[in-house]
């Protein structure tokens, strides 16, 4: 289904000069995001009946629809567009994102980078897949921080995490993102193009399908306090890396335990 509307609205749309609006401040919607994002419901609607289905624009305009995420019925989180801003610049590093969510757990996911061409697929206890190629991310070596790849998205910090990072940044290489788009980052870790990316705003669309990808490669996705992802939690900050010490080093490096 996520090819389907790819080719309906994002690959006859990119490049085409679509503009955004403001839905809140820096924060840009397109009529990419609400044209697909009514396909992947109406779409559901239809293959997963009675299934509850949160999608980012509807719950942006009606934030009670995250409660169902709290609740014994399944339910779908839709990010129609993930990585607007890149999109509307002509940037190919944007997805589509569809997660399954059962009783607070993530038990199955879709990351379609339509104009990459590809497709990362994990279901709970079956691994994670991309275009039928079995992937495994092996862990990273910690020992040298600064050889790590990671990133920082700094966009969301409280001050005194970026008071943390700044003064520890040094004690890594290069922390910028290669982008800001979760459906770019969580495949780059998987990939072994990447060692770790930290978030700070952790919406349950942006996160859980490709927490669960990682989760299906031997990767881990765990809050500062060391906890693992869920996406019924709504706190703050979350780190992503191929294995569960690379992930307290690296929290531990940049001062956030």
């Amino acid at each position: 289904m996520v090819r389907q509307v790819a080719a309906q609205v994002h690959l006859p749309l990119f490049g085409r000069g679509v503009e955004g609006e403001e839905k809140s401040p820096g924060e840009l919607v397109s009529r990419v995001d609400r044209e697909a994002e009514r396909l992947l419901t109406d779409g559901l609607a239809v293959l997963a009946p009675g299934m509850a289905v949160i999608s980012e624009e509807a719950a942006s305009a009606d934030p009670s629809l995250l409660g169902a995420l709290h609740g014994d019925r399944p339910v779908w989180l839709v990010d129609p567009l993930d990585g607007t801003p890149q999109f509307l610049a002509g940037s190919p590093d944007h997805a589509i994102m569809l997660a399954l969510v059962d009783r607070g757990r993530t038990v199955g996911a879709v990351v379609h980078q339509p104009q990459h061409g590809r497709t990362y697929t994990a279901e709970q206890g079956s691994g994670t897949w991309r275009d039928g190629v079995r992937l495994h991310r092996a862990p990273a070596d910690p020992e040298n921080l600064a050889a790590l790849r990671g990133a920082v998205l700094r966009r969301f910090l409280p001050p005194d995490a970026r008071r943390a990072v700044e003064a520890n940044e040094s004690r890594f290489g290069d922390l910028r993102p290669h982008t800001t788009c979760a459906g770019v980052e969580y495949p780059r870790i998987i990939e072994d193009r990447a060692d770790f990316v930290l978030f700070w705003r952790t919406l349950s669309w942006d996160h859980a399908p490709g927490a669960l990808l990682l989760a299906e490669s031997g990767g881990v996705t765990v809050r500062p306090d060391g906890s693992a992802y869920r996406p019924d939690d709504d706190r703050s900050g979350l780190l992503a890396a191929p294995d569960g010490t690379t992930a307290q080093a690296v929290l531990t490096g940049l001062g956030l335990r």
